[in-house]
């Protein structure tokens, strides 16, 4: 069966391009009722209005046939382009009916899916003048979006480039006559953002640029990887648009600025001009026009380079506490240039720092203002203003800002000793011996939640505080000449307290980061002692496999047998799980179950082979942490993509939760501000050194080659 198009019947009303002549302007608002005009039109005569008309019997039965057509599968390939291409043209002047029908919207998107190029940018221009009018109604947006996917797929073609961008600048000039409606829709500001990241060339539903996991985020400003909007992830773009980026971007800015209080507050259009920053980041020239309008900043000031005024300064951070306006804030500070973050930080931040940092949203732009900090000078100016506060902050439940204190403390190399001292001293007293640090940072609201302070214990049972896991991860990657109160109380926790901690995700994660930690190696093997008898057990669970192979590394000869005699009495049962077969491998369990001896004499030549190289290269005590990262690294050479698969279901289930504490008052004062929480071991060693000990240690097993191996790799 073949669909041609239906008889023509008379278009009158409709003018050349299939728009409704002196109509009333009026559009949907997505639930079938009508508003009489744009919110806030500001020209009337400079957009074509538009009414809502219920489709004709006879249209909707043609196209009920289109989607019958396609359901039977009755269709081939080469026929279902042309049968889309004629459905569409029958659309032509009924675009807004039949895009806002919840029927028959399925339909076009169907025919948007599978025309070809031509009859798709044909459709798109003959509604472009109502683009904005369909893109806000809750059946409209899913056409609109599913004609700029489509549109997507051709970007590519160069011979299609110049045709695309003709059909997108159409819209684009009918957005910026006003796209106040458009941002602050529910739907439409969905496909205005669609719109942006087809314009620079980045995939239309990139997490990135359509509202970035809190996991990724948090990861960045805690050093656990690198920022995702650096370079704006070259690798994935796909061939852009940026005259007409720039063009939409400047015009939205420019006939929104009188209402930018408005935009700031509001939900959707923050995400619209969160994604209008993240597409520009590295643009300079642009951000430095753009982000002073978003800050309430007149052309006068700027002009005379006070940035901003003080009276408006005041009103800019008290909005900082609307949740809308602070997740904008969170991405104007991370694609800032530096001499805006600068003004940013002296000129409208400065002194209101701790206001914000005690505020369930604000604390947010806190954390955003340090984690991307450029200068040590910079870090002075906040540190003068957070540095004494860490109790206050930690009692306040505003834990997410002292771990972005001491990322940035960390990556900037400033304050590092301070930082560890402050956190001990906020979560004990001068008169306290210093065991009771770590299982008070493990259990953070449960302490300060406390009435008195003095006579809390271990809770039993209790979950772990996410915040006090990744805050003590970092801990340990200082010197450990500044964190040795934190080494004598996790090396002091009672036995049953250590395997609590290695069964629970987040507390197994910062026993590992102890163990790769700058400690020395009697120091660990002091904690891993405590968990004799219940590496197997640990095995077993997805996340306990790993530190029960951090410990391996960790420990002497006889810690390591006994670790490989308890996974050995389960080995059966741990094959049959995920992890079970890579740490049994990693392990070598096969072999010392076969043949022990052997098995002894390679654990010893690889420690020999180790104590020899850290001989030729320095120290082994200084050089313990690259030591332990080094061995675990070429002990999992031949497994590591299958470890990266395990770690990666481990940060997917294990901690996902809010940035800021499981608090009551941040909860209530900040819904929906979920962060999935995927902290990552840091390894951090010298790349060229491990490729070194890795190829020595592959050399080293006779005893006879293992010096020749050396004196090879020395002379690299």
């Amino acid at each position: 069966m073949k669909m041609g198009k239906k008889a023509k019947k008379g278009n009158s009303g409709f003018d050349d391009n299939g728009y409704k002549k002196n109509a009333t302007s009026q559009v949907t608002d997505g639930t079938g009722k009508f508003k009489k005009s744009f919110k806030h039109h500001q020209n009337s005569d400079s957009q074509a209005p538009v009414i809502r008309k219920q489709v004709e019997p006879e249209t909707a039965k043609y196209f009920s046939e289109i989607a019958n057509l396609f359901e039977s599968q009755g269709v081939d390939v080469e026929e279902r382009s042309v049968i889309c291409g004629n459905a569409l043209e029958e659309a032509r002047g009924k675009e807004f009916e039949l895009a806002t029908d919840y029927i028959i919207s399925n339909t076009l998107q169907t025919l948007l899916d599978g025309c070809n190029l031509d009859n798709l940018c044909s459709f798109l221009r003959g509604c472009a003048n109502i683009i904005p009018a369909i893109a806000m109604d809750r059946s409209g947006s899913h056409v609109a979006e599913t004609a700029f996917k489509s549109l997507a797929r051709h970007v590519q073609d160069t011979e299609a480039y110049t045709i695309i961008e003709e059909t997108l600048k159409m819209i684009c000039k009918v957005i910026v006559v006003n796209p106040l409606d458009l941002m602050c829709n529910c739907y439409g500001s969905h496909v205005l953002r669609s719109l942006l990241c087809l314009c620079k060339g980045v995939p239309l539903d990139s997490p990135e640029f359509h509202g970035a996991k809190g996991s990724k985020v948090l990861a960045e400003w805690l050093n656990l990887k690198v920022s995702h909007l650096d370079g704006n992830d070259s690798q994935h773009l796909q061939q852009g648009f940026p005259s007409l980026l720039k063009f939409l971007v400047s015009g939205m800015m420019n006939c929104t600025k009188e209402d930018m209080k408005t935009l700031q507050v509001d939900q959707y259009s923050s995400l619209v001009l969160q994604t209008a920053l993240k597409l520009l980041a590295g643009n300079d020239q642009e951000l430095l026009h753009i982000i002073p309008v978003l800050l309430g900043c007149n052309k006068e000031n700027l002009a005379e380079g006070k940035f901003i005024d003080m009276i408006i300064a005041g009103e800019t951070v008290e909005s900082m506490k609307e949740p809308a306006f602070s997740h904008l804030m969170e991405v104007i500070l991370e694609v800032a240039p530096e001499s805006l973050y600068n003004n940013m930080l002296t000129k409208l931040l400065k002194n209101s720092l701790f206001e914000l940092s005690s505020h369930p949203c604000g604390n947010f732009v806190v954390q955003a203002l340090i984690s991307h900090a450029r200068t040590k000078d910079q870090m002075e100016l906040i540190w003068e203003e957070l540095g004494l506060k860490f109790a206050d902050l930690l009692g306040m439940g505003r834990s997410g800002v002292i771990a972005s204190l001491i990322a940035a403390c960390q990556r900037l190399q400033t304050h590092e000793y301070k930082c560890c001292e402050a956190l001990a001293t906020a979560v004990g007293s001068k008169n306290e011996t210093s065991k009771f640090i770590v299982p008070r940072i493990l259990f953070l609201d449960s302490y300060f939640s406390y009435d008195d302070k003095s006579s809390w214990s271990w809770p039993g049972g209790a979950k772990m505080h996410v915040m006090g896991s990744l805050i003590l991860q970092a801990i340990f990657k200082f010197q450990s000449e500044w964190i040795q109160p934190y080494i004598l109380s996790v090396t002091s926790m009672d036995a049953e307290h250590v395997l609590e901690a290695a069964q629970d995700a987040r507390g197994a994660r910062v026993i590992e980061a102890f163990l790769a930690s700058d400690a020395s190696t009697k120091q660990k093997r002091r904690l891993v002692v405590k968990l004799r008898g219940h590496f197997g057990e640990l095995a077993m669970n997805l996340s306990g496999s790993f530190t029960v192979e951090r410990c391996f590394n960790a420990g002497n000869l006889s810690l390591r047998e006994a670790i490989a005699s308890e996974l050995l009495a389960v080995r059966t049962e741990l094959s049959k799980t995920k992890q079970g077969p890579h740490l049994l491998r990693t392990l070598d369990i096969d072999r010392y179950a076969t043949k022990p001896d052997q098995w002894r004499s390679k654990q010893a030549s690889k420690q020999s082979a180790y104590n020899e190289f850290f001989v030729a290269f320095g120290s082994s005590e200084s050089k313990s942490t690259k030591s332990n990262k080094l061995l675990y690294n070429a002990s999992m050479d031949t497994s590591e993509h299958e470890e990266l698969n395990i770690k990666k279901d481990i940060d997917g289930s294990l901690i996902s939760t809010s940035v800021v504490d499981d608090t009551s008052s941040e909860k209530k004062g900040r819904k929906k501000r979920k962060r999935d929480v995927a902290s990552e071991d840091a390894v951090g060693s010298n790349r060229a050194i491990e490729k070194a000990v890795k190829n020595f240690l592959s050399s080293s097993t006779p005893d006879k080659k293992r010096h020749n191996a050396s004196n090879q790799r020395l002379k690299i």
